[in-house]
């Protein structure tokens, strides 16, 4: 076959291959939010009613976007249904408000569990002896592209949108600290001066932590955010949309530099 022939039939593939998937996004954002998804959002996301109208709408586009393309998949014998879909896609879009681009980029695969769902795990103690065993999970972020829920404590999380404890926010945290390539509690930041704001201010707030936690004092951030800077960021991320007048009185600066990054402010729906 003539090799300019060879060439363009590459040259229209690659094209094709291209323009395919952008047009099947545009038809799926230009389709209706269907009403059925939107009582869902009112019955089950606690603090969409409070939301100011354009960022209700800008919402449904990004749940829109989401859903097309992302892949759930039930575990556990669950049937994955709409309420389901929306309900966590609700959530973790909540998190890219006010941005555009790309919804988590390596985010292939939302595995969904009835409850909590148990995985083999080897851990290591202090003194390099590694022992394994069954562990119980309500939910896992991997960087390879997979989300893993438990569906009960999805929607209890998301009907009381004002405890600081949500698992669907808290792996979607992950997913994005992630994006770096490294879950380290540093997600993709702006430039260097964010960096350095960044490290500044959760560093000095993930060692208050850790001294509460080893002490036993109640704090507003759970303890478990003194794990490591990954569950750290998770943690007060939670916080952040859950309890936000709280933490902007007591907790300021890691308030300010997580609205920055949000481009949001959680107290405004409240």
């Amino acid at each position: 076959m003539n090799p300019w022939i060879l060439l363009g039939t590459a040259i229209l593939l690659i094209a094709l291959a291209l323009w395919i998937p952008r047009f099947r996004l545009k038809r799926a954002l230009s389709a209706p939010f269907s009403d059925t998804w939107v009582e869902i959002l009112e019955q089950n996301i606690g603090v969409y009613r409070n939301l100011p109208m354009p960022l209700r709408l800008q919402l449904r586009q990004m749940i829109k976007q989401f859903l097309h393309q992302k892949q759930f998949f039930g575990a556990g014998g669950l049937e994955i249904d709409d309420e389901i879909r929306v309900t966590i896609a609700a959530q973790a879009c909540m998190l890219q408000l006010n941005r555009s681009g790309a919804l988590y980029p390596r985010l292939k695969y939302i595995i969904v569990y009835p409850s909590a769902f148990v995985v083999e795990r080897a851990e290591s103690d202090g003194s390099g002896v590694v022992s394994h065993g069954r562990k119980g999970l309500l939910g896992e972020s991997w960087q390879k592209g997979k989300v893993i829920l438990a569906w009960d404590n999805v929607l209890h999380g998301a009907r009381n949108f004002v405890d600081g404890s949500n698992v669907t926010l808290h792996e979607f945290a992950h997913q994005l600290d992630s994006e770096t390539g490294s879950a380290n509690g540093a997600p993709l930041l702006a430039g260097e001066s964010s960096y350095r704001s960044w490290a500044a201010a959760l560093s000095d707030e993930f060692k208050s932590l850790q001294r509460d936690a080893f002490r036993g004092r109640r704090s507003l951030l759970d303890h478990y955010g003194a794990t490591n800077p990954a569950e750290f960021f998770a943690v007060a991320t939670e916080t952040f949309f859950e309890k936000p007048e709280r933490m902007r009185k007591n907790h300021s600066e890691l308030f300010e530099v997580l609205k920055s990054y949000y481009r949001a402010d959680p107290s405004e729906w409240q």
